[in-house]
């Protein structure tokens, strides 16, 4: 994605199921754990750079023992600096209690962060600052071991003042009006709840308050908690927790809009957002990997026994479509062809627009993440220029000379490694002006690819949100190369629409679509619907969220795609651009062809999966007209 913005987060689970002494024995170390959690956080960098945490919880300690260890940072590499200081403690040890240190026991009762349960979490912001104290996990402290809890989440949600008043109305009072502290402290009541519960159960049987805190333990509810919990949240979520006790719990929201895999044994039990960093690390096969069910919950108890239990109950599956076009890593199995899918079907409409001259035509893509779609367009192309090879020789019946037959059989589409983007380059330049400059030495091009005067080029991007970087840069630097025609293309639809379930897509006119669309209103004197719209849309939000109606959909409805485009064409085409210009974008139908079992397309289509969606989309929208630039939920 040429366009740079901040998205959904990276979550991991990990629990040991043998003692620390069998990973010690059987694979040289009693930081298996740790090592396999340093290793899937790296490979899921990609979800998050603005910070990592990671807290451990140790089983069966005594009292008077540290059970519970958090470290969070937001150094430019965090996950390295974290793990560097939890490795530090065991090469200090090592180096005081050499002989000590042999014993995997000791470790654990000696060293912080050797336990049997681990969360970690990386951070994209969406919003706000980005201190240490935005980072996951988040940790809820008591006395008694099953009260404590610690959160971590891929998540965002649309009510959080909604949450914030039941908490209020629960008796509690808040810090913060935050999605992070109402999630914790929600599942942090009914935890208190359910202690409370089990408390009075086991004191009627035994007068140890000892022994019942061992009885709580063992039998906490946990599907029970997470139930009464999640009873208001509105939005998408992948929510992992532990309690100091030692159960622990991922739970996903019922359109399954977040992605959560696993993979269990007889040692381990892990969670991730990525299926391919399981596989990697633990190096097991795609089938070995199950998706967590929407609306379920993975249930790890104390004791190591596992469950998927059915919390609320699953809705029309409507999984994020940009985690297959941009997000995920590209080497999923399932991604790697949904990508190429994407790419194969804007084939005709690439064809049509240089007029199907694959002679004067050269073929590239930027950045690095749109390659495996450009992969899928160029065997669209290849099918193409295949199909066509057959017919010139059938229409021929054998009368081509063997000169006419070689230049028919070396036909081709002319693929370039046109667009470079030069990892060198360093934002060390702060004022306005130099930064212009600075954008574009940050890409560079292959000279001597394109016939100047002569060649179209045609280059394909993962998506365009509100074409900045193009406008600014990449296609000043293409317009070097001295194309007749530039074309470029975006694997994803037009994103017209906020997002409200993690990605830093809430304030409505960033996204070009939209100001081109609203350019349009007011070119043909249609000031008057904008605000017809707008005093509409102030109506929906006066009703509850789940009886509203995205209104933002009017604004689209008055053009078409085709229209829109051309549009956004003129608006991010810069004035002294010397060749011919054109945007060309996926269609929908497109995008579920590529995607069938991921159809959640929100930003492109309008259709939020969840009440809150429609409510933040009109809140948007009014917030524009008012010109209000706060986030709209």
């Amino acid at each position: 994605m040429s366009d740079i913005i901040h998205h959904e987060c990276g979550v991991v689970l990990i629990r040991l199921l043998k003692p620390l002494e069998h990973y010690k024995t059987k694979y040289g170390s009693a930081r298996y754990g740790l090592h396999k959690m340093y290793q899937i956080m790296e490979k899921m960098i990609n979800r998050g750079q603005d910070g990592a945490g990671v807290a451990t919880i140790k089983l069966d300690v005594e009292p008077g023992n540290t059970y519970i260890d958090r470290m969070r940072s937001v150094k430019p590499k965090a996950t390295q600096d974290i793990f560097g200081n939890i490795n530090h403690n065991f090469v200090e040890a090592h180096k005081n209690f050499p002989e000590h240190y042999k014993s995997a026991n000791w470790q654990k009762e000696n060293i912080p962060f050797l336990g049997e349960l681990m969360l970690g979490h990386l951070r994209y912001g969406t919003f706000g600052k980005n201190g240490v104290q935005s980072c996951h996990p988040f940790k809820r402290q008591n006395n008694w071991m099953s009260r404590n809890l610690v959160v971590a989440g891929n998540f965002n949600l649309t009510n959080v003042d909604e949450l914030f008043t039941h908490l209020v109305e629960l008796g509690q009072h808040p810090v913060q009006m935050a999605d992070t502290v109402t999630v914790m402290e929600k599942i942090g009541h009914f935890l208190d709840k359910e202690n409370d519960r089990l408390f009075k159960k086991f004191k009627e049987i035994n007068d140890k308050n000892y022994e019942i805190s061992k009885l709580i333990q063992a039998n906490i509810d946990v599907a029970s908690i997470l139930r009464e919990s999640s009873k208001k949240w509105d939005g998408g979520y992948v929510m992992c927790g532990m309690m100091g006790h030692g159960d622990a719990f991922v739970l996903r929201d019922p359109n399954g809009i977040r992605p959560a895999y696993f993979y269990k044994d007889d040692e381990v039990i892990v969670v991730a957002s990525e299926r391919p960093v399981i596989q990697t690390v633990f190096n097991v096969p795609f089938e070995h990997v199950n998706e967590v069910k929407p609306g379920h919950a993975l249930i790890i108890k104390k004791n190591g026994s596992f469950s998927e239990e059915e919390i609320m109950e699953p809705q029309k599956k409507l999984a994020c479509s940009f985690e297959r076009i941009y997000f995920s890593r590209g080497n999923d199995k399932e991604i790697y062809k949904e990508r190429i899918n994407l790419g194969k079907n804007l084939t005709d409409l690439v064809l049509k627009s240089v007029n199907y001259d694959l002679e004067n035509t050269v073929f590239s893509y930027i950045p690095n993440t749109a390659e495996v779609a450009f992969g899928g367009l160029v065997e669209g192309l290849d099918d193409y220029v295949n199909k066509w090879k057959a017919e010139q020789i059938l229409k021929s019946k054998g009368k081509l000379s063997e000169a006419e037959l070689r230049k028919i059989l070396s036909t081709r589409a002319r693929v370039d490694k046109v667009v470079l983007k030069d990892a060198k380059q360093r934002t060390f330049i702060t004022n306005d002006e130099s930064r212009d400059s600075l954008v574009n030495l940050a890409y560079d091009i292959t000279y001597g690819t394109v016939k100047k005067g002569i060649d179209n080029l045609v280059v394909l991007d993962d998506s365009i949100v509100r074409g900045t970087t193009l406008k600014q840069s990449i296609l000043k630097i293409l317009d070097r190369l001295e194309p007749k025609k530039i074309v470029v293309v975006s694997s994803a639809p037009q994103i017209r629409y906020p997002d409200c379930y993690g990605i830093d897509m809430a304030v409505i006119n960033k996204f070009v679509a939209f100001e081109a669309t609203i350019s349009l209103l007011k070119e043909t004197g249609k000031e008057s619907f904008i605000q017809d719209v707008y005093k509409r849309a102030k109506k929906e939000l006066e009703k509850p969220k789940e009886e509203q109606v995205n209104m933002v959909k009017e604004i689209y409805n008055a053009y078409s795609t085709d229209e829109i485009s051309k549009k956004i064409a003129s608006l991010i085409k810069p004035k002294d651009l010397n060749a011919e210009f054109e945007l060309i974008y996926q269609t929908l139908e497109g995008l579920h062809t590529a995607c069938p079992d991921n159809a959640g397309d929100w930003y492109f289509s309008g259709n939020f999966p969840t009440p809150g969606g429609n409510k933040v989309s009109n809140q948007a929208f009014v917030n524009f007209i008012e010109g209000n630039t706060k986030r709209a939920y």
